[in-house]
């Protein structure tokens, strides 16, 4: 003996609403998906807008820091003038504590230079990764909408 197959969730709810319902339903839900994914796409697009700002930030440290090794250079240069002026002209203490605050400088300058060529750099990659897909998340939710809700095919 052959026992009849269950009907199917779509086919007992096509028994038990009419279509008017259904079609409330579907619009109801569809309404509701379209809302969300608004929400879903603002809130990407400030979280986008935020990474890009410190970004910026980073930028704008490391350009400092690389200006701030500039002028550093600058002093390395003056300092080692003047103390290859004073020594070669004194021959005494005086042109080799000139020689020391120009070690110094130079230290400065280094350090500076590197902190600030980290800081642009990290400040790039973050640029570039905040402004490569902002709404990924939202593409791929448009993309997952169901077949039955586009009118040129059939529901299974």
């Amino acid at each position: 003996m052959s026992h009849p197959i269950p009907p199917s969730d779509a086919e007992a709810r096509a028994e038990r609403e009419s279509l008017g319902e259904m079609f409330k339903s579907l619009s109801t839900n569809l309404s509701t998906l379209i809302q969300q994914e608004m929400a879903l796409a603002k809130a990407e697009l400030r979280q986008s807008a935020r990474e890009a700002s410190q970004s910026a930030k980073d930028a704008g440290k490391g350009a400092g820091m690389l200006a701030g090794a500039g002028v550093a250079g600058h002093f390395v240069l003056l300092f080692l003038s003047l103390a290859l002026m004073w020594a070669l002209g004194n021959l005494v203490g005086l042109g080799w504590s000139a020689v020391i605050v120009a070690v110094v400088w130079a230290i400065i300058a280094a350090i500076l230079a590197a902190v600030g060529k980290k800081n642009l750099k990290k400040g790039q990659r973050e640029l570039t990764e905040a402004t490569h897909d902002p709404v990924h998340h939202t593409r791929e939710t448009l993309s997952e909408i169901p077949d039955t809700v586009k009118p040129s095919k059939e529901t299974p």
